[in-house]
């Protein structure tokens, strides 16, 4: 025989908010804010991710040497043994695009990013980042989580767990994805920190969040969450221990906030005409990486503390990873992406929230200085010995170049920025210390960087 109070608690899920709940938040959003290790710097994370990984010579780190030695031989190249493929000669190749100085800082960057060029004496550019894995998939879990091998908690989540929300309304943590990227969920899982951390996904669209229109009326809605919160707490009474179960109490109520306010932080209806052209989105535009800068903005405007903007356009190489067939593939996901970005710097400057707000600007790993399938070919294979990512906003030192590689790009040769260094570096920047921020786990103590890591301070204010 059925329990009737589960038929009832069922039911009452299926027309009041449970059911959208499940789907919209893991578990509850918190209800206060941390206390951070130090004064934090900066109080929101906006992370640019380019998905596919951006050639470094191609972009960032100008080598005036490839040009000179353009189709000349550096030896030969092993590929992977599991690929079954041989061993072939490496010829550089040089970049296809001309690199000119920012006018304040002289920072050089290519023709490929023209509007970001002009913003570089508001970033501090590491040329000399370093990654442990030459696939995407490891590449970029170990971007995210620090760890090429395990799914663990990402970056978003870690800083969620540290320092929680400052609107209980929305998530700690959103993810905007319009396409699923390599590891996909893995990359904004809680893992085994508290499911309140996870990344809320919005697919920027006519429905950005499933199920986000409420079915009912406020007032309506209002009254059937009191009815079964009064119903869950005495349930809950007598399972004190079930964190989870907890969870799924408070999470009906944090759904309900949700709904309350994330339509109105995710439309971008009422945003100026100056605006919208200065990031180039046209009016009614929901689902472009214009857009989707402008709604990470005004997400940071509403409290929430860590977004991340995937540029993950399509399919396997239909992103940055395109290179592999021709690297001149780089001038459409440059196109798409340089305005937006350079936007975002200039608005939330002018708004005065660029000191608030960190600013990451990063891929998984970058392109070799050499030509891939052989003398006179257009691609680049993956290169995770060197690339280049950028950080601004909080208290980044604009107009900086950190780390220097070889002249030909293929190894960091000062000043090595590791993906635990990058990390260690944030998580400094927003109060945290990444050596105290621990999680106890199956018998131990884990960390977003693990056992490495050290903060960059040399591209940090005094």
């Amino acid at each position: 025989m059925q329990n009737p109070t589960f038929i009832n608690r069922r039911n009452l899920l299926q027309v009041g908010l449970g059911t959208t709940a499940g789907l919209l938040l893991p578990t509850a959003l918190p209800a206060k804010l941390a206390t951070p290790h130090h004064r934090p710097q900066a109080k929101h994370v906006i992370m640019l991710y380019m998905s596919g990984g951006y050639s470094h010579v191609d972009t960032f780190d100008p080598k005036p040497e490839l040009t000179k030695r353009h189709d000349q031989s550096i030896g030969e190249e092993e590929k992977a043994a599991v690929s079954g493929q041989p061993i072939i000669k490496r010829f550089l190749k040089a970049p296809l695009w001309k690199f000119r100085p920012n006018r304040e800082c002289g920072t050089e960057v290519s023709d490929l990013f023209p509007h970001l060029r002009k913003m570089m004496h508001e970033t501090a550019l590491i040329r000399s980042m370093n990654s442990d894995h030459r696939d995407h998939g490891e590449a970029t879990l170990q971007l995210h989580t620090g760890s090429t091998t395990t799914a663990m908690p990402g970056l978003g989540a870690w800083l969620s767990y540290g320092l929680k929300s400052f609107n209980t309304n929305l998530p700690s943590h959103i993810v905007i994805s319009e396409h699923r990227p390599y590891n996909g969920p893995q990359l904004w899982d809680a893992n085994f920190l508290p499911a309140v951390n996870s990344g809320v996904r919005v697919v920027p669209g006519d429905e950005p969040i499933p199920f986000l229109k409420s079915p009912t009326s406020y007032e309506r809605q209002q009254l059937e969450l009191s009815l079964l919160t009064k119903m869950n707490q005495r349930h809950l009474k007598h399972r004190q221990h079930d964190a989870q179960l907890a969870g799924r109490v408070a999470s009906f109520t944090a759904a309900a906030g949700l709904q309350q306010q994330a339509p109105e932080a995710l439309d971008l209806s009422k945003e100026t005409k100056e605006t919208l052209k200065l990031y180039g989105a046209e009016r009614g535009d929901q689902s472009s990486y214009a857009s989707q800068c402008i709604m990470a903005r005004r997400l940071v405007e509403r409290g929430v503390r860590f977004v991340e903007v995937i540029d993950a356009v399509g399919a396997c190489r239909d992103n940055w990873d395109a290179a592999h067939r021709d690297i001149a593939s780089h001038e459409k996901y440059a196109r798409r992406v340089d305005q937006p970005i350079a936007a975002l710097i200039k608005d939330l400057k002018q708004r005065g929230l660029l000191e608030d707000t960190l600013l990451v600007f990063c891929t998984e790993f970058g392109r070799s200085p050499w030509a891939q399938d052989g003398k006179g070919t257009k691609s680049r294979t993956h290169h995770p010995n060197a690339f280049s990512c950028w950080l601004a906003g909080g208290s980044v030192r604009g107009g900086v170049v950190y780390g220097e590689t070889d002249d030909i790009g293929n190894y960091v040769v000062k000043d090595m920025v590791h993906v635990h260094d990058f990390h260690a570096t944030i998580l400094h920047i927003m109060g945290l210390d990444h050596e105290k921020l621990t999680y106890r786990h199956a018998g131990r103590d884990f960390r977003l960087t693990d056992v490495h890591g050290h903060v960059v301070q040399e591209i940090l204010k005094a």
